[in-house]
């Protein structure tokens, strides 16, 4: 038998690595899609502003880069770490490019389908967790972030 240097905190008797996580995704979301719609935005001249006329799929594939990239190297996003989340994986490990890559094509697929993205916020508003969709599939979670002393 081994154990686990470290594990996730249990939401019974840790529950201060899950408290407000919900509202601070909601606000980290938010954050994220202005850099998002900034760095699309800054593409454009790269286009000779042709790409005004597909501004979409340029938000949608910077949207994605960003997100892998940054979860890849700090286990969150600009707006996670601004509101003090991060996500772990189901050992509690911080995530790596695979578990960001992942993480972030099943985000998409659930902003795709709006029910699935329904479904992931009623997951993340009703478990002891808060874990969306993705979260649930993955075994990973959004937790305060520990203080660095």
């Amino acid at each position: 038998m081994t154990t686990r240097a470290y594990a996730l905190p249990d939401p019974e008797t840790q529950p201060e690595f899950y408290a407000d996580v919900p509202v601070k995704r909601l606000f980290a979301w938010i954050i994220d899609m202005v850099l998002i719609g900034i760095l699309s935005a800054l593409v454009l001249p790269l286009t000779l502003f042709t790409g005004i006329f597909f501004f979409g799929l340029i938000f949608i594939v910077m949207s994605f880069i960003y997100r892998v990239v940054t979860i890849a190297n700090g286990s969150a996003t600009l707006g996670m770490r601004f509101v003090g989340i991060e996500l772990r994986t189901q050992q509690g490990e911080r995530f790596e490019l695979g578990h960001a890559f992942l993480h972030t094509l099943g985000y998409s697929i659930s902003l795709s389908f709006g029910v699935l993205q329904l479904i992931s916020v009623v997951l993340m508003l009703t478990t002891s967790r808060s874990k969306g969709l993705t979260d649930h599939v993955m075994g990973s979670v959004a937790i305060n972030r520990a203080a660095r002393y």
